[in-house]
């Protein structure tokens, strides 16, 4: 349908991104990808080749148009008067000039709002950091409707040396405004295709329901940590050994994620007693991708969640074997289905004016978690070789305390991403993660 009418609609899945950017902080997503090498003294050429590359991507040169009402979701059109150099900057790491001072800078920049009136990213590359395993970084941001997680390492492989392949944009025969005509001929037939669909839907709505957890438990339990987020965001970031967690979890027929929820909730659970609460568990929700081999390449979001009740109380190995159980339960064989119980009622909620009310009062979830595989192999950009990847997300709502993991060259790197206003531990939340993962380690040697 987009194909034979040339205009290129956001999805479902970017749209409910884009209504529920409602909160104080944007609902924005980022890295910070560290370089090291005695080339990047003088960064000129890293800087050219990351122009180049970047400007190379399509839908970075894009900006998104919302229609008049009854003319269907918003589209993406060539932007005309596109400068790149209103997107990509560079600056020398403030002081002190450690590695800590650069992801300050790179949560900054990933809080800050971006211009709905040009194409929805921006980029920094910070200079001069004083940390031999990576003494450049490229804090790179894009708002969440335009890439989910998998749709961020699609750009990524596109700015690497030796890769070739542009993530999809879907191209379209014409990259002009349309008409209102056009744009009300192109949402009828598309709500027509919408109606052809339903049946296969509603037969889907039960996997979608499991996914969910068929409403296991009831609410999430009560907690300090979850109250009305502000603009402010604080980071930690905890290094394991990727090996040493796979074989970890493996010893009680768990996956990598399971033993993610584990650890952080854990952690959670170490600044709760800390509190003087002690809940019994905590709800951690995470994203789960319907993306398949075919569209693993494209932008967008094509996600849904699976919040998982992880147990606080028992040995390592106990908390490990009931959230190992319950995930197994919850998947299903096509991911991502809870998207299409949740997309519709979020999307109803913030064309009531009510969604922001509901993401600071609700009752559902603790903590969010997010895990991305990365490259297994030492990548580079511009003949400098990437030393290490930190993915950084804002949460909304009352969820004070949200974690970023991802896997790169056999090292899995953990971001715990806080309010400081509501959770200002961040550095005790930090070395209980590494805690966490030194006793799942230990319990299964």
């Amino acid at each position: 349908m987009a194909a034979s009418s040339g205009i290129d609609r956001i999805g479902p899945g970017d749209l409910t991104e884009l209504v529920s950017d409602v909160g104080r902080a944007p609902l924005n997503v980022g890295a910070a990808i560290f370089f090291a090498g005695e080339n990047l003294r003088d960064p000129t050429t890293l800087m050219a080749v990351l122009t180049e590359r970047l400007v190379g991507i399509r839908r970075l040169r894009q900006c998104l148009i919302e229609p008049a009402l009854g003319l269907g979701r918003p589209y993406w059109i060539d932007d005309d008067h596109f400068d790149v150099d209103a997107h990509l900057s560079q600056v020398r790491c403030p002081d002190p000039g450690d590695r800590d001072a650069a992801l300050t800078l790179a949560v900054d920049a990933v809080t800050r709002p971006l211009s709905r009136s040009r194409p929805l990213w921006r980029a920094v590359l910070v200079t001069d950091i004083a940390d031999p395993n990576g003494h450049t970084a490229l804090v790179m941001v894009l708002h969440h409707v335009l890439a989910d997680g998998i749709g961020g390492l699609a750009i990524l492989a596109h700015l690497v040396d030796g890769m070739d392949s542009t993530p999809s944009m879907r191209e379209q025969r014409t990259s002009g405004q349309p008409s209102a005509r056009e744009l009300l001929y192109d949402n009828v037939i598309g709500r027509l295709h919408t109606l052809r669909r339903a049946p296969r839907a509603v037969a889907r709505l039960p996997a979608a329901w499991a996914e969910l957890g068929r409403g296991a438990g009831g609410r999430a339990p009560r907690c300090s940590l979850n109250a009305p987020t502000g603009v402010r965001r604080a980071v930690g970031t905890v290094e394991v050994e990727l090996g040493t967690v796979r074989r970890a979890g493996r010893r009680w027929d768990a996956t990598v994620d399971d033993v993610l929820l584990v650890a952080v909730g854990g952690a959670l659970g170490t600044i709760l007693h800390g509190r003087g609460e002690f809940p019994p568990d905590l709800v951690i929700s995470v994203p789960v991708s319907a993306r398949t081999v075919d569209t693993s390449g494209q932008l967008g979001n094509r996600v849904g969640v699976m919040p998982v009740r992880v147990p606080l109380d028992g040995t390592p190995e106990g908390r490990l074997v009931s959230v190992s159980r319950a995930t197994r339960l919850q998947k299903t064989n096509v991911r991502g289905l809870s998207a299409e119980l949740l997309g519709p009622v979020f999307r109803a909620l913030a064309a009531a004016g009510m969604f922001r009310r509901f993401v600071d009062r609700q009752r559902r979830v603790n903590s969010f978690l997010s895990d991305l595989p990365g490259p297994s192999s030492t990548i580079a950009v511009a003949d400098a070789p990437v030393t290490s990847i930190v993915p950084l997300i804002v949460s909304t709502g009352n969820v004070a305390v949200a974690f970023a993991a991802l896997s790169y060259a056999g090292t899995l790197t953990v971001a715990v991403v806080v309010d400081p206003d509501v959770a200002p531990e961040v550095r005790d939340l930090t070395e209980a993660v590494r805690e966490q993962f030194r006793s799942i380690v230990a319990s299964a040697q």
